[in-house]
């Protein structure tokens, strides 16, 4: 089988800076594209369809938020920043708006390349399985397709709301602690905040709340989360 050569758009406007990452990155066999244009960013993302986004908070015209925003509400394709900026309400702000991680400048060159191989593992493999479609609580959870469908109702996730559901819902009525979702979704924790798992649930929950299903996602204070398929009392 031939391996697969991933496409990476990098969205630094810091010339230097892109030169050497991209470098790097070629060096590790990724295909890198740049941005030529920071007015029309969403078209060059449309026209590149790449496989993971790599994106600057500060950059000309409109910040990365925005672009995250824009991109968020046409794919799930994952996205990781990277900023020099290191006030915590950048890294919430980045995963609340479904971004996959947080990067801070400057960062060693092997924990990049750890965390984009870790993700593309992640998004990339699971979406392969034979089982593509689970029932859990009345719900279709299409795993294929990041989507869950409840009385005509349906709301999509991302690859890491979708991953969190994932294993909760594979082990369902067991407990599943926060260091074992950190290390499935991750692979090594040594580079992850533990707010960001945090986050991630929060934001799973909160659109399972959309379809009345968030109750069914308890959280174990002190031990983990777990997928109950049955309503406790209110």
């Amino acid at each position: 089988m031939v391996k697969k050569m991933f496409k990476l758009l990098l969205i630094e406007d810091d010339a230097t800076l892109f030169q050497e990452i991209k470098d790097r990155l070629t060096s590790w066999s990724y295909d890198v594209y740049g941005i030529t244009n920071f007015s029309q960013v969403m078209q060059e993302f449309t026209a590149i369809k790449p496989d993971l986004v790599i994106i600057d908070i500060q950059l000309p015209k409109f910040d990365g938020f925005h672009w995250c925003r824009m991109i968020r509400s046409h794919s799930n394709v994952p996205i990781v920043f990277l900023s020099s900026r290191d006030h915590p309400t950048d890294m919430v702000m980045s995963m609340q708006l479904g971004a996959d991680d947080f990067i801070q400048k400057p960062f060693h060159f092997d924990v990049l390349i750890a965390k984009i191989q870790a993700i593309l593992r992640r998004v990339y493999n699971y979406n392969t399985e034979q089982i593509e479609f689970k029932t859990w609580c009345g719900a279709t959870v299409d795993y294929q397709n990041n989507t869950i469908t409840h009385n005509e109702g349906s709301v999509e996730l991302t690859k890491n709301e979708m991953f969190i559901l994932k294993q909760l819902i594979e082990q369902k009525n067991k407990i599943v602690t926060r260091d074992a979702l950190i290390k499935s979704l991750w692979d090594d924790e040594r580079f992850v905040s533990d707010n960001t798992l945090t986050v991630n649930v929060n934001r799973l929950r909160k659109k399972l709340d959309e379809l009345g299903l968030g109750r069914f996602i308890e959280t174990k204070v002190g031990q983990g989360y777990m997928a109950i398929e049955e309503a406790q009392p209110l």
